[in-house]
């Protein structure tokens, strides 16, 4: 397997994760202990306590990404494309979704978390970027 695929299933393990140890612990448990129904959580109101709810953007924000890297790693995979930058370049989305995801749930979104998470989103965005260049090349 390469590098850049074993990023993207660390990409989608993550996201998988995150869902469960998140907003999946934290409706499980209400529903569990007969705090909430099962249907209790209408999909687009801002409800719970604030990481519950930074937990759920994050979660859709890799759900939102995760098939844009898929699909420049599985271009790079079908035309053959390897090397050290492209590999160097997959691990550092990798490594900066997490983070990214780990600032957005861990911190209440001041001026300087959100800008440490645009950071590491423009770090993931210039890195697929470069990817897709050297898909072209």
């Amino acid at each position: 397997m390469t590098l850049p695929l074993l990023t993207l299933l660390g990409f989608a393990t993550w996201t998988l994760l995150l869902l469960a140890a998140t907003v999946g612990v934290h409706r499980w448990r209400l529903i569990l202990f007969k705090h909430a129904p099962i249907n209790g959580f209408p999909p687009h109101a801002p409800e719970g306590p604030g990481w519950y709810q930074r937990a759920t953007r994050a979660h859709l924000n890799c759900i939102e990404n995760l098939p844009v890297y898929g699909a420049i790693v599985l271009v790079a995979t079908l035309t053959g494309k390897n090397g050290h930058t492209l590999d160097a370049l997959s691990v550092a989305v990798l490594g900066a979704r997490v983070c990214q995801t780990l600032v957005h749930v861990s911190f209440v979104q001041t001026e300087r978390a959100v800008t440490y998470r645009f950071s590491l989103f423009t770090v993931q965005l210039l890195a697929m970027l470069w990817i897709v260049v050297l898909i072209l090349m």
